[in-house]
This record gives C-alpha cells, structure tokens and sequence, in this order.
C-alpha cells in the first residue's frame, strides 16, 4: 500500500515540469521548519528548568494529571 502511494507521487512530480524544483521547495520548508526554528523558538524547557530526571518526571506528571482532571469538569 505505502509502495503504491510512494510511486503514484514519484512518478506524478517525475513526469513534472516543476517537479525537482518543488521538491527542493518542500525539503528546505522541512529543514526551515525543524532545524531553524524548533531551535530558536521552542527550548527545551524541562532541560533548562529541572536538574534530574525526577524533578522532570514529577512535573510532567503533575501537570498532566492537572490537564486530565480539569478537562472532566
């Protein structure tokens, strides 16, 4: 099934004109998406704000438990 969908694409952006050059479009949006701004926007909050990885485990724990038991209200 996903080799059938992987051609189906493959061979509609090969017969393209455009082809190569929106390829080239979506992987530098993906690298632009991932590497640039994950770096710059979202930090890695529990690394800088919690020491050990209980403190890390504790806090997500209590707020996921503090999201599940709000949303039942």
């Amino acid at each position: 099934m996903f080799n059938k969908a992987f051609h189906l694409y493959y061979d509609g952006f090969r017969s393209m004109a455009l082809g190569r050059t929106l390829w080239k479009l979506v992987l530098i949006k993906l690298f632009i998406m991932f590497a640039i701004l994950k770096t710059f926007f979202f930090p890695d909050f529990l690394a800088t704000n919690f020491s050990t990885d209980a403190e890390r485990a504790d806090y997500v724990l209590q707020n996921l438990t503090r999201i599940e038991s709000d949303s039942n209200r």
